[in-house]
């Protein structure tokens, strides 16, 4: 394992972000800040509670998977595609560098600044309503393996994407849409029982359903299934980098 690389990969993409701090990190927090002031500050204080929780604090985990899903998404997908915009790409693949590396540098890159945004979100939260964790480490758990799928799942994007508009089109079109549908700001047992058997079928659900038990102990399916959904899902876009990097897809000439 070539230890110098990967560092090499991880600093510089994680250099871009702090170049670019107001779009990374600024732009997430205020516009998920304007989120909490809406509908947790507002809307929340007209709504009942939710499994025994506030409003405000119910939907604090699912506005943080909201944000945490586009931003790796994003990430991983920017990062890797601009070497191949430029034509830097060809230099990292012909020099002493394997593909898992090259993996490990970009998408723990990713993950990384998303697990940053989110904690900061968490603690900017505070500052609207107020919440509680009973489990911790299963918070932090849930948060960075979500992020390091979801970065995985960008990376695929990135190197399949042929323009900057490509690059926009899944976290706008679909991510977005799956999140807001799949319970960040309700409980779908609040759906008439047909609407929730089609959610089920959304797979953002599971992840907002586990992230939530960390906080509040209630979810709307199963721990468990929150976390092999989860597991399935990473070793999916695992199998498909590994076929992309052996194939030469999109990556080589």
């Amino acid at each position: 394992m070539n230890g110098h690389a990967i560092r090499a990969i991880y600093l510089f993409e994680l250099a871009r972000a702090w170049r670019t701090l107001m779009q990374s990190i600024a732009s997430p927090v205020l516009s998920t800040s304007l989120y909490f002031v809406v509908f947790g500050a507002a809307i929340g204080s007209r709504m009942v509670a939710i499994d025994g929780v506030s409003y405000g604090a119910y939907i604090v985990p699912g506005l943080i998977m909201l944000t945490v899903l586009n931003e790796s998404t994003s990430n991983a997908a920017f990062g890797i595609y601009m070497p191949k915009f430029t034509g830097t790409m060809y230099e990292i693949l012909s020099a002493p560098v394997s593909s898992l590396e090259i993996v490990i540098g970009f998408v723990g890159a990713a993950a990384t600044k998303s697990v940053i945004l989110g904690l900061i979100i968490l603690l900017t939260a505070r500052i609207f309503v107020d919440y509680s964790i009973e489990h911790p480490f299963w918070m932090l758990g849930f948060l960075v393996f979500t992020c390091v799928s979801f970065s995985l799942f960008g990376f695929i994007i990135g190197v399949m994407a042929e323009s900057f508009e490509q690059l926009q089109v899944v976290p706008m079109m679909i991510i977005t849409p799956l999140a807001f549908l799949g319970g960040s700001f309700y409980s779908i047992q609040m759906l008439p029982p047909l609407w929730q058997t089609i959610t089920l079928f959304n797979p953002v659900v599971y992840l907002v359903s586990g992230f939530r038990w960390s906080f509040y102990g209630v979810s709307d399916v199963g721990v468990g299934i929150s976390l092999t959904m989860i597991v399935v899902f990473m070793l999916v876009c695992l199998g498909i980098v590994t076929w992309l990097f052996k194939t030469g897809y999109k990556i080589k000439p």
